[in-house]
C-alpha cells in the first residue's frame, strides 16, 4: 500500500508538472512554425524560426523600442519602489503611534479596491498636468502610481517586525541620524527582503498592461505587452511572430527570478514570521 501511495503521489506530481510546462514548450515550438501550423495545433519543430524573428524585428510595431520602454519602466519603478516602500514600511514599524496604526489600516483597506476603479481618477488627475513631465503620455505617469504600493509597504513592515530594534538604539547612541540608520544598518540586513520585493515589482511593472494602455497614447511609448496585444488584434495575426515576441518578453523576468530565487524564498519566509 505504501508503494502504491508513492506511485500515485509521484504520478500526480509528474502529471501536474507536464501540464505546467506544456504551454512553455508549445510556445517555444510555435516560434519555429508558421501561423497556420500553430492554429492547426502542430507540436513539432518547424523551419520558420529565422523568418519569424525577421518579421518581428522588421514590423512597424517597433518591438525593440517597446523592449527599451518596458526595460526603462521596470528598472526605474523597481529601484524607486524598493527605496520608498521600504522607507514607509520601516517608518510604520519603528515609529509607533495610534495615528500611524489607523493610517496603516486605511492603507491595507485600499488593497481591496481594484485598480480598474482607480483608473478614471488617476487619468483625470494626470490629464490636468498635461504639458508637464507629469502629464498623460509621459513615462512618469506609469512610474509614480507603482513606486509606493500598499502591498510593498505591508511586505516590508512585516519583515521589519523581525528586525532587532536594539541595532537601531545602538546606532542612535553612536550618533547616527535616522536616514543613516535606515541606509547603513537596516538595508544591509534585509537583502533577502529586497530581492523578493524586486522580483515582484519588476514582474508587475514588466507585465503591466491596463494602465500603460490608457496613459501612454503615442506609438513610440508602447511597452511590450501593448505591442503583443497589437499583434494579436490584427486581422490576420502572425502567431509565429507573436510566439517569438512572447518568448523574448518572458526571458527578463525568468532570468531575474532564477537569479534571485533563493533570496526570494528566504525573503518571503522572513516576511511572514
Amino acid at each position: 500500500m505504501k508503494n502504491l501511495g508513492l506511485t500515485v503521489k509521484y504520478g500526480l506530481l509528474i502529471l501536474m508538472s507536464v501540464l505546467s510546462i506544456f504551454p512553455f514548450v508549445w510556445m517555444i515550438l510555435g516560434m519555429t512554425n508558421e501561423a497556420v501550423d500553430i492554429t492547426a495545433g502542430k507540436i513539432m519543430v518547424g523551419n520558420q524560426l529565422i523568418i519569424n524573428f525577421q518579421n518581428l524585428f522588421q514590423s512597424d510595431l517597433n518591438f525593440m523600442q517597446a523592449l527599451g520602454n518596458s526595460a526603462f519602466l521596470a528598472v526605474v519603478t523597481t529601484i524607486l519602489a524598493l527605496i520608498f516602500s521600504s522607507m514607509a514600511g520601516y517608518g510604520f514599524e519603528i515609529y509607533q503611534s495610534k495615528a500611524k496604526d489607523i493610517l496603516f489600516t486605511i492603507l491595507l483597506l485600499s488593497m481591496m479596491v481594484p485598480f480598474a476603479a482607480l483608473m478614471i481618477p488617476l487619468y483625470r488627475m494626470f490629464s490636468q498636468l498635461n504639458g508637464t513631465p507629469l502629464g498623460i503620455n509621459n513615462m512618469t505617469v506609469v512610474i509614480l502610481p507603482a513606486i509606493c504600493t500598499a502591498f510593498l509597504i505591508f511586505f516590508f513592515r512585516q519583515n521589519i517586525k523581525s528586525f532587532p530594534k536594539e541595532l537601531v538604539e545602538a546606532a542612535r547612541i553612536d550618533g547616527l541620524g535616522e536616514l543613516n540608520i535606515f541606509f547603513r544598518v537596516y538595508m544591509p540586513t534585509a537583502k533577502n527582503t529586497y530581492a523578493a520585493a524586486a522580483i515582484i515589482t519588476f514582474m508587475n511593472s514588466w507585465n503591466n498592461y491596463l494602465w500603460p494602455l490608457v496613459a501612454l497614447q503615442s506609438p513610440d511609448k508602447r511597452t511590450v505587452p501593448l505591442v503583443l496585444s497589437a499583434m494579436g488584434a490584427s486581422y490576420t495575426p502572425d502567431y509565429g511572430m507573436m510566439m517569438c515576441g512572447i518568448v523574448i518578453a518572458t526571458l527578463p523576468t525568468a532570468f531575474i527570478f532564477f537569479l534571485l530565487q533563493k533570496q526570494f524564498v528566504q525573503g518571503m519566509i522572513g516576511s511572514v514570521k
